[in-house]
């Protein structure tokens, strides 16, 4: 398996995105955070919460829990954060992490970070959006595809860091993987910028992950030209 991570600043001063990749005794992990900079201290929150889900799959990866236990892991880790200084006190992020062992797939997200499961040219699985728009989109009154334009689309709904609302978070059944399947998993700066088609095309023609990482980027810097461009951050596993 071939994995990658990348991110960059975008059009903003600080980067408050945060991602990274592990494999351990032949299992993979992947995990993508999206600080909260409105609530303060947001590249400290993905920082933290990516930390805590890689030193989770370095102690007990092999676990048949390991995923439900990274998210706990990652909530733990933002929430001593906050209480170490009342400055961080309302620092929050999103968070998505992918497992991969034994042929196996699970993951689990929380907020508006994506994972995306490519089989060929086609998505066989994707998250729902913990956000306004995403709600809409469950209730019927909004198209997925028109999440990207929506004006409510940098709502989001659950958060890693929130004592108040508790940790709520979506998780997938294992899911069986083959030869040439591909996992994406993205902030919201960098799905917004580029479809799926486009992402698609670009998983044919890359020759690695951290090439289609880049391609997708491509895309996405030349979408995101004069606008205000978020940070955008991915990370890649292709079996």
């Amino acid at each position: 398996m071939d994995k990658a991570t990348l991110t960059r600043v975008g059009g903003r001063t600080v980067n408050e995105d945060c991602a990274s990749c592990a494999e351990r005794n032949g299992a993979y992990c992947v995990v993508v955070c999206d600080g909260l900079g409105g609530h303060g201290f947001g590249e400290v929150a993905s920082a933290t919460a990516v930390e805590a889900v890689i030193n989770a799959f370095k102690e007990y990866g092999e676990a048949a829990d390991f995923v439900e236990r990274a998210v706990q892991a990652a909530q733990d880790a933002v929430l001593k954060k906050q209480d170490s200084s009342m400055r961080m006190h309302d620092m929050r992020t999103t968070l998505v992490v992918l497992k991969v062992e034994n042929g196996m797939a699970r993951w689990a997200h929380v907020g508006d970070s994506r994972l995306y499961m490519f089989r060929g040219r086609n998505v066989i699985a994707q998250t729902a959006d913990h956000s306004v728009p995403g709600m809409l989109v469950r209730m019927g009154e909004l198209k997925l595809k028109n999440i990207r334009n929506h004006p409510d689309r940098n709502r989001v709904l659950r958060v890693i860091g929130d004592r108040d609302m508790g940790l709520k978070y979506d998780i997938s059944e294992p899911t069986p993987v083959k030869p040439g399947d591909a996992f994406l998993l993205c902030t919201d700066g960098y799905w917004e910028l580029i479809d799926e088609k486009q992402m698609a095309k670009r998983l044919k023609k890359a020759s690695s992950a951290l090439e289609w990482l880049t391609s997708m980027a491509d895309e996405v810097e030349k979408n995101g030209r004069d606008r205000n461009m978020d940070n955008y951050t991915a990370g890649a596993l292709i079996i």
